[in-house]
């Protein structure tokens, strides 16, 4: 499957057929196959696949993931996205694929802007993003979930209701979604005010009050936020901060040679990427120049990887636009599946994006630079911040997780129904709890082997195979 424009198909499959294959994939794979997680004998080292994706980073960034990855066993989760797709490959696939968003814990779900300037929540990190089975996405949703049940010392049994309720979600929204014409599912969407409503009536006043305030906090992180916290005024300049190790300007990482080259190759890069904009959106990029770069650390899994943040001015220093050009490898999930369509690992990140999510900003785009090593990276460029909301997982009592669960497992289906069968996804899951309780039974024995791996990272470290800082 390509997430590439298709031809429309001359005499396409009626709904009862597309229903039936779903059925059909029954018989490869019952729904309550997928409780059963027995990794073989020869399962590769966990630690042996990060040092692998750690191998083309920059090396002394590659510590500071290490020592965020150890901070808890649901950072070690967010950081191990390849670890659990080598998990899953072997695993039997019903054979019905959607584009995948290929990192789906709950922490990949968040709130945004939409280009109308309405709060949005849905998926909002496809680093990962390739075509594949479904039940993937799901399986690491639900994963996750049991793993921050475990952080907050929930129960077994509170766990077992919050992954449930998660998976329940995914699948009444799907069959939702089954039912649905296709522009209807291209056009929905949660905005605030859904939110809202959904949240008054299944939380206390406490939980609604945090809430409302998780909700006007995000509008205010916004781009002028970002550029006040962000920047100082250097000799009458506006400039980027320095924060090392996290965020270091051009100016403290290289010498004057070096720089100027490394300069001018950003220019290059955010001046070719907006070739891969609409005609509109790179008129609007045009009319900003750019002041600053600096090299900044983002994420868990991430860290290591080429991220520059770019300050553009417009019409005078308090018109600022910031960018962040991040560098894209081959997803994990490449070696589970097959290669990208795209040569481009950036565009293949910008296309997942644009397929999975109901909205996408406005500035996303892709390009190809050669570095002052002289290799050629594929990057995406996006804003760096346009309104901004993330959960804090820790913090959740088990009747907000599995709310929370619920919604993302609800954005989940609805970027999965925008690109794969979703009528063939919805009369595979059925109406019962089946596979809701597979998942669940799944969730808890992945949980102890996240555990154990984290252990795992925590002993090459203790033993001084791999190195690990905090930042």
């Amino acid at each position: 499957m390509s997430t590439q424009p298709q031809k429309p198909q001359e005499h396409p499959p009626t709904p009862d057929e597309r229903a039936a294959r779903g059925k059909a994939a029954r018989g490869r794979v019952p729904r309550s196959a997928h409780a059963a997680f027995e990794p073989p004998a020869d399962r590769t080292d966990p630690v042996e696949i990060l040092e692998r994706q750690s191998a083309d980073r920059v090396p002394e960034l590659v510590p500071i993931r290490y020592g965020r990855m150890l901070e808890s066993p649901f950072s070690f989760y967010r950081g191990a996205a390849a670890i659990m797709a080598a998990d899953l490959g072997p695993r039997p696939r019903t054979g019905i694929e959607a584009q995948l968003c290929g990192d789906a814990h709950p922490l990949n779900f968040g709130l945004f802007a939409s280009p109308e300037r309405h709060l949005v929540f849905d998926l909002n990190d496809f680093d990962e993003t390739l075509p594949g089975p479904w039940e993937w996405d799901v399986t690491r949703l639900a994963a996750g979930t049991a793993i921050a049940g475990r952080e907050n010392d929930f129960s077994a049994k509170q766990r077992t209701r919050v992954v449930r309720a998660t998976v329940r979600s995914y699948r009444e929204a799907m069959r939702g979604f089954a039912g649905m014409r296709n522009l209807d599912v291209w056009y929905a969407r949660s905005d605030a005010e859904r939110l809202r409503m959904l949240f008054a009536d299944r939380l206390d006043q406490r939980g609604r009050h945090r809430v409302s305030r998780a909700l006007e906090a995000a509008r205010t992180r916004d781009h002028l936020h970002a550029f006040h916290r962000l920047t100082v005024v250097v000799d009458g300049a506006r400039r980027i901060a320095a924060d090392p190790p996290l965020v270091v300007p051009l100016g403290d990482l290289l010498p004057d040679a070096p720089r100027g080259e490394l300069e001018e190759r950003l220019r290059l890069l955010v001046e070719g990427y907006g070739h891969s904009l609409a005609s509109d959106r790179a008129h609007l990029l045009n009319q900003f120049r750019m002041a600053d770069a600096a090299r900044k650390v983002v994420g868990v899994g991430s860290v290591g990887t080429r991220c520059w943040i770019v300050l553009m001015l417009g019409r005078d220093d308090d018109d600022p636009l910031l960018l962040q050009a991040k560098e894209a490898g081959p997803s994990v999930l490449t070696p589970c599946t097959r290669p990208s369509a795209y040569a481009n690992e950036g565009q293949r990140v910008v296309c997942g994006q644009r397929l999975m999510q109901a909205v996408s900003d406005i500035f996303l785009g892709w390009e190809r630079v050669t570095g002052i090593d002289g290799r050629r990276r594929d990057f995406y460029v996006r804003q760096l911040r346009d309104w901004k909301g993330t959960a804090r997982l820790e913090t959740m009592p088990p009747d907000q997780l599995r709310v929370y669960g619920e919604l993302c497992g609800a954005a989940l289906a609805r970027a999965h129904a925008r690109s794969g069968d979703r009528i063939a996804i919805a009369a595979y899951l059925g109406g019962g709890d089946v596979f809701d309780r597979a998942l669940a039974d799944f969730a808890e024995a992945y949980a102890d082997r996240n555990e154990r791996d984290f252990r795992a990272l925590a002993e090459a470290v203790r033993h001084g195979r791999v190195a690990a800082r905090p930042a």
